[in-house]
């Protein structure tokens, strides 16, 4: 595949466009496990749109188990990192969640930090 190199050598938009491939099954097998793997490699190096699309994939349960907590920790970052999509998926799955579900989810979200190649 085109990006997988590059992916593989630690470049957050090859492993989002990776991500995306496997997600959408355009120009790979859709494979929601693959797609959390890329998304989340990405994502822990801070990609907004990553992070962003990996809080759909924990809030659809897509390739991991429905979790609406590290959901509404991942759009929360997405958000802070400049994706107002972050924000509208953070609004989205908040309606779903019991109020110590938000606080655990801000905690973590205050918590995280993002790793480096």
């Amino acid at each position: 595949m085109f990006f997988h190199l590059s992916a593989e050598q630690g470049d957050a938009l090859a492993q989002l466009l990776l991500g995306l491939m496997y997600d959408e099954g355009k120009g790979a097998a859709q494979d929601y496990v693959e797609a959390v793997k890329w998304y989340r490699r990405s994502a822990e190096l801070g990609n907004a749109s990553a992070q962003n699309n990996l809080g759909f994939m924990y809030a659809q349960g897509q390739g991991v188990l429905k979790d609406y907590v590290i959901a509404h920790m991942w759009f929360n970052l997405s958000f802070s990192n400049g994706s107002k999509n972050g924000l509208e998926g953070r609004e989205m799955i908040e309606e779903k969640m019991s109020p110590p579900q938000i606080d655990k989810a801000q905690e973590m979200t205050r918590n995280w930090k993002p790793t480096t190649k």
